[in-house]
C-alpha cells in the first residue's frame, strides 16, 4: 500500500476560502452503499433516523497565531526582526511552537506581541521552540484574544490572511473546551436550526473532545503508507458520551461521529468488541484500508488532501475504490474542498 495510491487531481479552484453562509447551505455527498445523492447539509435530518447518534467534537480553537518582535542590541544599534509565531500545545513550562524565521531567535531572548503580551523563548529544538508567556490562566486567554489570528490551515493561509470573520467561521457553535489549533471541520456546517431539526427528528447527540494540533496537516512522507508515524493529540470520551455510544449500538442505532477527529477518539475508546471506555489522553490511532471498525457506522466529514492520512482514514471505511468515484465526482461535480468546504455523509 503506497502514498501514490491516495493520490487524485484537484483543480485548484475547488479549495474553498470562505465557509458558506448559512452553514448549513453547503452542499453534502450522501454516499449510502453504491448510492450517490447530490443533496446540502440541511437535508441531513432525511439521511438519519430516531436513535441515531451523531458524536460530535467541542473542542475550541484557539486563535494560535501570532505576530511580534525581538529586539537584540548590535554594535550598529537595536536590531529588531519581525517573528511569526504558531501555537502547537502546551507544555510543561510554557508553549511549543513553531516560528518563522526560526533563525533570528535565540533561548532567553523575548518576543512582545504589542502591549498585551510577551513570551521569552525558553528552548529551541528540533525545528519548533518553547516559549514562556508572561500571562497565564484567563489572564493568557484573553491577551491571546486580543492579539492571535485564527490559524488558518496553510492552504487557505497561502490564498488570503485570517481576518475578523475567522474568528466565527472557523469555530463550531457547539465549541466548549479551548485547546485545538484547527478546527474540526465537518463540525462547521451546523448551526441552531439544523441542530434543532436533528433534535425533532429524534437524532441524539454526543460530545467528546480532541484537541486538533496542527499534526493534522502533516505530509505522509514515507512510500509504504503502513509505516507512517501519527502525531498524538489529546482527547476525552467521558462516562456519559461512552455510555450514550454505548446504549445506542444497544439499542440498534447507529452512531455517526462528525468529523475524523471525533472518529479517530472513539475508536481509540473502543475494546475489539465494540464496548466504548471512558478515555482521557493522548491518542497516536493511525486508520488505514485494512482497519477493523469497531463502533463507527459511517461519517460524515469534508473532502481531503490527496496523499493525507485523512483521506486513508475514508478510504478504510468505505473502500479504496469506492472512495476514488466518490472523490472523482465531488471533484466533476465541482465540490468545494478542505476545511471550508462542502461535506460528505459516508455510511459503507
Amino acid at each position: 500500500m503506497t502514498l501514490d495510491d491516495f493520490d487524485f487531481d484537484l483543480p485548484e479552484g475547488l479549495i474553498a476560502t470562505r465557509p458558506a453562509r448559512p452553514r448549513s447551505s453547503a452542499r453534502l455527498l450522501a454516499a449510502t452503499g453504491d448510492s450517490l445523492r447530490d443533496l446540502h447539509v440541511r437535508d441531513l435530518p432525511e439521511l438519519l433516523g430516531p436513535g441515531d447518534l451523531l458524536v460530535l467534537n467541542d473542542t475550541r480553537v484557539i486563535p494560535a497565531r501570532l505576530t511580534g518582535t525581538r529586539s537584540r542590541a548590535t554594535p550598529q544599534g537595536e536590531a529588531v526582526a519581525r517573528v511569526e509565531i504558531t501555537l502547537l500545545e502546551p507544555v510543561a513550562d510554557g508553549w511549543k511552537a513553531l516560528a518563522k524565521p526560526l533563525r533570528k531567535l535565540k533561548p532567553g531572548e523575548v518576543i512582545r506581541f504589542g502591549d498585551a503580551l510577551s513570551a521569552e523563548v525558553a528552548a529551541i529544538g528540533d525545528g519548533a521552540l518553547v516559549l514562556r508567556f508572561d500571562a497565564t490562566g484567563d489572564a493568557f486567554d484573553a491577551a491571546l484574544a486580543q492579539v492571535g489570528a485564527m490559524p488558518l490551515p496553510p492552504y487557505i493561509a497561502a490564498l488570503r490572511a485570517p481576518d475578523e470573520a475567522d474568528r466565527q467561521d472557523y469555530q463550531t457553535v457547539w465549541a466548549r473546551r479551548s485547546g485545538a489549533v484547527a478546527a474540526p471541520t465537518a463540525s462547521l456546517h451546523f448551526d441552531e436550526p439544523l441542530l434543532a431539526a436533528l433534535r425533532a427528528r429524534g437524532v441524539r447527540f454526543a460530545h467528546v473532545t480532541l484537541h486538533v494540533g496542527a499534526g493534522t496537516f502533516l505530509p505522509v512522507k514515507v512510500k509504504d503508507v503502513t509505516t507512517h508515524k501519527m502525531h498524538g493529540e489529546w482527547g476525552e470520551v467521558t462516562p456519559e458520551a461512552a455510555a450514550a455510544i454505548n446504549e445506542t449500538r444497544a439499542a440498534g442505532g447507529r452512531v455517526i461521529p462528525v468529523g475524523t477527529t471525533a472518529l479517530r477518539l472513539i475508536e481509540s475508546a473502543a475494546t475489539p468488541d465494540g464496548r466504548v471506555q471512558p478515555f482521557r489522553g493522548v491518542t497516536e490511532i493511525f486508520i488505514y484500508p485494512g482497519y477493523p471498525f469497531r463502533v463507527t457506522d459511517g461519517l460524515m466529514t469534508n473532502f481531503h488532501l490527496p496523499r493525507s492520512t485523512l483521506l486513508m482514514l475514508v478510504s478504510a471505511l468505505m473502500g479504496q475504490d469506492r472512495i476514488r468515484r466518490i472523490y472523482r465526482h465531488a471533484v466533476d461535480s465541482g465540490y468545494r474542498f478542505f476545511s471550508y468546504g462542502d461535506a460528505s455523509l459516508l455510511v459503507p
